[in-house]
């Protein structure tokens, strides 16, 4: 079996998502994590990306190793091993990673300061996966006040995955719970500035959000990534971009 793109239906695919992000606050910082392929980044930063984002330390690597120097780092980098990993890749890219726990931050901080550098950090809000991230609010405000604290570490803003809306329908239905998590991103966003906390960033977004999260007031950035290949899933909530992914296969019987 092979893996096949379609790549007029790639193109069509990236040129749809960044005609709709022109003009738009927010800008599009597409997840990698559907196609971890530096040429496909590479596209669609070209298209007017702001940047990329990546699920894990290694897909990072791989990305600023060819040349794509802005690269969020979406979830969390534990363990001394990936620490000193991403230590030393932020001197090589504009690079971010998702925190939401002190002492993982103080190990960060630690090992940034041993080479004399600064790790850029998102502390990532819980706004209803409950996968990872700080409750709103003030946990937030309290995590975010120490984590300025840390001398190798510095805190650009805010990151919330209202992942658990993006398949919801209809159409009414998803915009209203993407809206809802939104608001917890926001409102704890304005809390923390009215706490004299810098928030230059505030990340969010999916393929099935785009369009939702993508106009809300505050958010500064997108990460929907599926779009560029899609799923037949996909396919269903949001129509209006192409199945640019097959397998080829034969049948033996």
């Amino acid at each position: 079996p092979a893996l096949l793109i379609d790549l007029n239906a790639l193109e069509r695919n990236i040129s749809k998502m960044a005609q709709y992000f022109k003009g738009k606050k927010a800008k599009l910082r597409p997840h990698a994590k559907t196609h971890k392929t530096p040429i496909i980044a590479q596209k669609q930063i070209d298209a007017g990306a702001a940047g990329i984002t990546c699920a894990k330390l290694g897909e990072a690597e791989v990305m600023v190793a060819e040349g794509i120097s802005d690269v969020l780092i979406a979830n969390q980098v534990v363990g001394s091993q990936k620490i000193e990993r991403l230590v030393r890749l932020v001197k090589h890219g504009d690079v971010m990673v998702a925190v939401d726990d002190l002492a993982n931050a103080r190990e960060i901080s630690e090992a940034a300061s041993r080479r004399g550098t600064k790790v850029d950090a998102l502390i990532e809000v819980d706004v209803g996966m409950a996968r990872c991230g700080v409750d709103p609010g003030k946990p937030t405000l309290a995590l975010a006040q120490s984590l300025l604290k840390l001398p190798g570490l510095r805190l650009r803003g805010l990151m919330g995955y209202e992942g658990h809306t993006v398949f919801m329908e209809p159409f009414e239905k998803r915009r209203e719970e993407a809206t809802k998590a939104m608001r917890l991103l926001t409102e704890t966003k304005d809390l923390l500035e009215d706490s004299e906390v810098g928030v230059e960033v505030v990340s969010a977004g999916g393929t099935g959000t785009y369009n939702i999260t993508g106009e809300y007031p505050g958010v500064t950035e997108v990460q929907a990534g599926s779009y560029v290949l899609l799923d037949s899933k996909y396919k269903t909530i949001v129509p209006e971009f192409d199945c640019a992914l097959t397998v080829l296969a034969t049948v033996i019987s």
